[in-house]
């Protein structure tokens, strides 16, 4: 009885993160962040695991398909368009994670040119390891569901 209980918290939790991140609202602007997006894929697919409700692993599928198509591109404040890896639409779909995936942050990441400041290098985009990392642990996972 617990356990059910505690899944239904955990469906909350990720039916709100669902609605206010625009993954699952439509007209709402899609915010991806690579580090949660990671976890939130692992969580819909353990509610998949454990209810056999599809729409869990149907919404981790479509956040996979939304942080690639965002995060595998350059900003839109960015002076570079299209795709991180330089591909082509039809290539980077092939290839979604080649050349890397940006975390989301809120600023955009420091041009060589630009001074280092330790205070707004925390809400600078960019890549980084730990990230990318914890991003491939939510890839493995989703193989090994579908």
């Amino acid at each position: 009885m617990k356990q059910q209980a505690n899944i239904s918290i955990v469906e909350e939790i990720m039916t709100e993160f669902s609605d206010s991140t625009g993954l699952s609202t439509l007209g709402k602007s899609p915010r991806r962040y690579l580090w949660t997006d990671a976890f939130a894929v692992c969580n819909f697919l353990e509610l998949y695991q454990r209810t056999g409700d599809e729409s869990w692993q149907n919404l981790a599928l479509r956040l996979v398909d939304q942080v690639h198509y965002i995060l595998g591109r350059h900003r839109e404040d960015d002076p570079r368009t299209g795709r991180i890896s330089g591909y082509t639409e039809e290539q980077g779909r092939k290839h979604p994670t080649i050349g890397g995936l940006r975390i989301g942050k809120k600023m955009n990441e420091r041009k060589p040119d630009e001074p280092y400041d330790d205070h707004l290098e925390w809400d600078r985009d960019g890549q980084y390891y730990h990230y990318l990392t914890k991003w491939m642990h939510a890839l493995n996972r989703v193989s090994r569901s579908t």
